[in-house]
This record gives C-alpha cells, structure tokens and sequence, in this order.
C-alpha cells in the first residue's frame, strides 16, 4: 500500500468516526450487552450452539441432495424454483417474474449481493423496501452499514431530517414514533399497491419447502399476503433438511444478534399460500393503525376494493449460487457457508463498533464474517479493502451461534490476498528475507510479521537501535514507507534478552526440593523488550517452590499470521515446539506470560502442527496466573508472594485471555494476595499488536482505546494502580493514560 493510499484511508475511516462513529458505536453496544443477558438466561447455551453447528455442517455437506429435494418439495406444492449461477442469472429470471410490475420488498442481504433492485428498476418495476431501516436508507440512497440493522449508523434526529427534507410532511416529524407512523403509512399504502412481494429467507427446509422469516416489524408477512406473487431470495446454504431443524436457530438467532430472547415474528410460510389478495380497484386512503398500514387494522382497513381469491397465486423461490458452491469445496471458506447472519461478530467487535459496515465492509456484507462473504461472492478485492480491521483478537469465536472460527477465515483470505501481490523487484527480496512469504507483500506486513528478527537485531544493538529508530529522520522514514505512525511511541530493546539473563542466573530452585517444573516460554516481547515481567514471574514462580526453565523458543507465529502470512507463522511454530518438546516430553508444563502466544497454542496451531503435537503443547500450556492460581489451590503458601495490603488496582485482561475464560483467575489470585480489585468491562484497548502501529488505523486505535481510558479515569479508578496482562494492553494503556501499567505478575513479585 502507497503512502497515499494509508493516507486516504486514514482519512476515510477519521470522516466515519466524526459522522457516524456515535451512532454506531450506542446502537452496537447495546445489541452486544443484550446478546450477553439474553443467551446468560439459557442453560444449554453451548449445547445450542453444537446442535446449531453440526445441522449447518451436515446441510452444507449434503447440499446437492438437499437441492434436489427442496426442488420437488416446492414444485409439488405448486410453486417453482430456480437455482441462479450468478447475480445476473439471478435478476435475469426474476425481471423476467415481476416483468415490470410493483414489488414490496422485506429486509434481504442476498437481494443487496444481487443488486435486484436497480435490476428491476432499470427493467421499469417500482421497488420499495419495507424494512423501516433498508425504506430509511432507499430514501437516503445509502447502503446499510450493518447485516441486521442496515441503519445503525444513522440516528433519530438524521432520519428526521431526512424524512422532513424528502416527504415535507404538513407537520415536521421529530420523534421515533412520529417517524414509524409516517413510514407505516407510507408504505402501507405501497403495500396495497404492489402486485409482487420479494422477501429472503433465514432458512429454508428442504423436506417441507418451508421458509423461515424472523423479522422485527412483521413487514414481510405483509408483503407475502397481500400481493399476488411471492419471490423469494436466498443463497443455497439457507437450506436445512427439516422444519425440526429450526429450533437451536429460533433460540438462538435473536439472542445473538440484538439481545432479543426471541424476535417479534418468527414466520413459517409454506408457499404458495391461499389467502385472499387486494383487488385492483380503489385506493388506499391514509390511517394511523397499529398493524402498519392504512388504517387501524392495517394496509386496507379503509379501502374500497374487494378481496380476491389466492388460489392463483404464483410463488418463486430463487436460490443462489453465485460463488457459494466453490466456497464448499475451499476447506478455509467452507464455514462461512455456516453463517446465520446474525451480526454477533460485528456487534462484539471493537473495531465494528466505532466505524460500522461502512468501512468495516465490503460491496454486501459488513463486520467479521464478512471477508469470507466478499471473498466468496464478490472476490478477494472487496475483501481487501477491510480484511485488515480484523485483528485477530477473537473476541467474536465465542460470540458466534454456529461457531465459525472468523479470525481464522480472515487470515486465510489475507494470506491469499498477500499471495496475489505481485511486485516489479520480487526477485531481488524472495529467499532473502527471514520469512517464507513471496516477494510481493506490501512492506509493512512484513516488518509487523518478521517482528522477532528485528528484536532480535534491535536487543544486539540496543541502546544506539532504539537511539537510531527514534530519530526525527528514522521516524519518517518508518512513516512513508512503511505506514508505522509518528505518533506512536516505538519499544526500546533490551541489551539483555531474558534467555540470556536466565541462562547467566540459572535457577534457584534444585530438582530435588522442586514442587514442579516448568519451561517458561520468552514471548519476543517478554525475551527483548518488556524482559522485567519474565524476571518478576521467575522469581514469583520459584517463590512457590517451582523450578524454572527458559529454553531460547522463538516467536509463536502470532506475529507474521496477525500479516496473513501463514507459512511463515507454520515455520515459527514448528520451531517452537521443537524448542519446547523436551519439556513436554518430560512431563513439565510450560508457562505462558502474554495471552495472544497461549491462544496460539491452544487455538491456531491446531490448523499450524500435526494433531499429536499441537495436542501435547495444548495439555501442557498454562497462563502464568492461572498457574500460580493452581499452585494456590494445591497447596502453594500465599504468603511466599508480595502481600497487596489492600492495595487498589484497575485490571484489564486481555481479548484472548476472555476468549479463552482465563480472566477469573488473574482477578481470583490478586484479591487472595490482598489487593483490592476493579476490572474493566471494556473487551477490547484498541491496540491489537501492530493495528495501533499502522498509520492508516492510528486514529481508529486510540479511539476505541479512550473507551477504556475513560472507565480506568473514573472517580473508582483514577487513583489505582493499573495493571494488563496483554502486551498491546500494555503498550496502548502507557501512551494514553499518565499513570505506568504493569503485568500483574509484577504485583506478586516481592523484589
């Protein structure tokens, strides 16, 4: 990427935080909490989320077969299908269905993939959207910012705005209420005016030809009642075997995606339907009905035409291929076919929450899974425009009702995006680079991802490294070439790597009067940069009678797989389970102080080494205060670690650390110890490794780290010692805050 490049960018997502940034992040929020109280109620939530799974795995698996049965399951109910290839596939058939007449739409994203309705449009069909929020922005001409509520970046007084410029109402609209009378009228009178009705489908069962719609307003039940034919829209993976097989998706799709214990209409069509259809005479007079529409029973309650026999309704059922059968058959696209579009993954993203579909999005599709979508059905140059605001954090892995392993899907999709970069001098760079990537990759990818070699380079010649990399020229250099900020603040060195200080002190517990033995993994970070954490968990380690190894390990692969470069992150972890398999092999576990390299070993080198070895490593790896936490419950004395003596501290644990439930016992081992404890509820600094480096994302970064900063300034707070266990918590939490944060296994430390 240019300079001008991460410059427009920059600027791009600097206008969406001043413009829509509000909106997005009150709206986000408050689905996340809700997502958080509402699945908190289910007793067999995880359950859930497997039955929900495996019925995804087995429909995409069987999908051909399903086809063929869902096919002659609609058909012997009358009605007809068509499987398009592609989105002009697609509308060619369905203009050819409306074939120019009036169409009310419900909310569909595979018909925003389609782009049907410019198609019909276009073809002379009128086109209304039904939705309050896709009818807020067909009024607007915007394209929804959110696969759920497509105008969550927009608020009341905008809207308001809108409506009184566009429909000069007789008296101005200005409250929530005002505005949903105003466009159910509207609508409804669309409503009663339209001869076809197009809706999506969440799901669709093959046994039954059955449609699952869950909406919040109703409006799709309208659109299918009241008008004369019926298309429906959906992307082939909505097919599930049976109606029986709705039910995790029931209970879980509404808590995932707005906190809703259930949505306000869970509908079951099973098309064609009989119901009586408006006539063609007459005209819909105004109202002000509950049911939304024309009066006080809803669309017709006050019009003078007659009803008319649904015996002839016609009803399509448009399934889309569109790039999805190829996704099948790609092993890392594959679980994106599971997805429910639910938005749980952008409503518990950071990143989402400040900016919004409208740059954390591509031609369709918004938030984490998105990637896999755009890459899918619109290809990897959509998804680059975003793939990068995913930081890996997984905050979203638990968050998802179906389980799909996003970060992983996005960092596949960045490895081929990197693959696909072509250079005019990759001959000069491939095989000298200390990496197994191609020429190609852009610069800063590169730098981020070869981080251990250059602490590595910047420990041997530390203190004139760090001298030399802080200078008014280095900086700017760093800034045009390589798009690492001016703004941020660079790590300094250590002359002393950890390895090397350990190998120099040795331990200080012997073999024999060892309560355990452990190796004691150096981080980069930890080993060259930030090395007094790992000389404060050695001494709090042999204090509770453990002796201590530091093998020279290496870096994780966390580093180059955050770039998308997953050979090289293969090759790292190779070596570093050749480095700790001793120990494994001879029963010891080994400690871990950052979380992001522990996920790593019990998430992504399940993808990265063979079974047996990732088992092994997996079994044996611990956080470093959820080992001391074990040595406590089993005997350890307290009293060998520093005492808090009521000391105040504000914690923040890391987004791995969550994703993986380690935060209880880094808060259980602080308050044993005597410290007086607050944690932040904020899940993310905004730091995310080299994110907050990259001077296209510095402003994105700092400000979804001033939402932590503003919990740790509160009146509870403000006088605490603060303390993180993640690296970039650390690194973000020292540039924004004045007090010094540290790792907590500082605070136990009696030196």
């Amino acid at each position: 990427m240019s300079a001008d490049d991460r410059r427009a960018k920059a600027e791009r997502i600097r206008h969406l935080l001043d413009t829509e940034g509000d909106s997005v992040q009150q709206n986000t929020r408050v689905f996340n909490d809700g997502r958080y109280e509402s699945t908190a109620d289910l007793e067999d939530y995880e359950e859930l989320k497997d039955e929900a799974r495996a019925i995804k795995e087995d429909a995409i698996e069987r999908l051909p077969e399903l086809l063929d049965r869902v096919t002659e399951s609609v058909e012997s109910n009358g009605g007809t299908v068509y499987v398009a290839d592609d989105a002009d596939d697609a509308n060619r058939y369905i203009e050819e269905v409306v074939d120019g007449r009036n169409v009310v739409k419900s909310k569909s994203m595979t018909t925003e993939e389609i782009d049907v309705n410019d198609a019909l449009e276009a073809d002379g069909a009128g086109v209304w959207e039904t939705d309050l929020a896709e009818f807020v922005l067909q009024v607007a001409d915007e394209a929804p910012s959110h696969i759920v509520a497509p105008a969550v970046h927009k608020s009341r007084e905008e809207i308001a705005d809108l409506f009184n410029e566009v429909f000069e109402p007789d008296e101005p609209l200005e409250t929530a209420e005002e505005l949903t009378r105003f466009a159910r009228e509207y609508l409804g009178e669309r409503i009663l005016d339209a001869e076809v009705g197009m809706t999506g489908a969440n799901f669709v069962a093959a046994e039954t030809g059955t449609l699952a719609l869950v909406t919040s307003e109703g409006n799709a039940r309208k659109c299918v009642q009241a008008t004369d034919t019926h298309v429906a829209v959906a992307g082939v993976e909505k097919i599930v075997p049976s109606v029986e097989d709705l039910q995790p998706f029931v209970e879980l799709i509404g808590r995932s995606g707005t906190g809703q214990d259930i949505t306000s209409y869970v509908s079951l069509f099973t098309p064609p339907g009989d119901s009586p259809t408006f006539g063609r005479g007459g005209g819909g007079g105004k109202g002000s009905g509950s049911d939304g529409g024309s009066g006080p029973d809803g669309p017709g309650a006050d019009d003078d035409r007659e009803l008319e026999s649904g015996d002839d309704r016609e009803f399509h059922l448009v399934l889309i291929d569109n790039g999805r059968m190829e996704m099948r058959e790609d092993d890392d696209l594959r679980e994106t076919l599971y997805c429910i579009r639910c938005s749980a993954c952008a409503n518990s993203c950071a990143n989402f929450q400040h900016v919004g579909g409208h740059a954390f999005g591509g031609e369709t599709y918004s938030g984490g899974i998105a990637t896999g979508w755009e890459a899918g059905v619109h290809g990897q140059n959509s998804a680059a425009e975003f793939n990068d605001l995913c930081t890996g954090c997984s905050r979203c892995v638990n968050q998802c009702p179906v389980k799909i392993d996003i970060p992983w899907i996005n960092t596949v999709v960045r490895d081929r995006i990197n693959r696909g970069s072509e250079g005019e001098f990759d001959f000069l760079v491939e095989g000298l680079t200390p990496d197994e990537e191609p020429g190609g990759i852009d610069l800063q990818k590169r730098l981020f991802g070869n981080f251990d070699a250059l602490a590595r380079l910047g420990s041997a010649f530390a203190p004139l490294s760090n001298r030399i990399a802080r200078s008014g020229p280095a900086r700017s250099v760093m800034e045009r070439t390589l798009g690492v900020d001016g703004r941020r603040d660079l790590p300094t060195f250590e002359r002393e790597s950890l390895v090397d200080w350990f190998a120099d002190r040795g331990s200080r517990v012997g073999p024999d009067e060892a309560r355990r033995t452990v190796a004691l993994y150096p981080d980069a970070y930890t080993n060259y940069v930030r090395t007094e954490r790992g000389k404060a968990t050695v001494r709090v380690l042999e204090s509770l009678g453990v002796r201590v190894e530091v093998p020279a390990a290496g870096e994780s692969g966390r580093a180059p797989l955050s770039q998308g470069m997953v050979a090289t992150a293969r090759s790292n972890a190779e070596a570093v389970y050749e480095a700790l398999s001793p120990a494994v092999a001879a029963g010891h576990d080994v400690v871990v102080i950052e979380p992001s390299d522990l996920a790593m070993f019990h998430r992504e080198y399940e993808r990265l080494l063979p079974e047996d070895a990732y088992d092994a490593l997996k079994g044996h790896s611990y956080e470093v205060m959820e080992y001391v936490y074990g040595l406590l419950e089993n005997g350890a004395d307290v009293d060998a670690l520093s005492a808090g003596d009521g000391e105040r501290v504000a914690y923040h644990s890391h987004c791995q650390q969550r994703t993986l439930d380690l935060e209880p016992y880094t808060l259980a081992v602080l308050e044993e110890s005597g410290f007086d404890v607050v944690t932040s509820d904020v899940e993310c600094c905004g730091m995310a490794g080299s994110f907050g480096y990259k001077s296209e994302y510095y402003e994105l970064s700092v400000d979804v780290g001033e939402t932590l900063v503003d919990q740790f300034s509160t009146d509870d707070a403000a006088d605490r010692t603060v303390v993180a266990s993640g690296t970039s918590c650390l690194e973000q939490l020292d540039a924004l805050l004045t007090r010094r944060p540290a790792h907590p296994v500082r605070l136990l430390d009696g030196r």
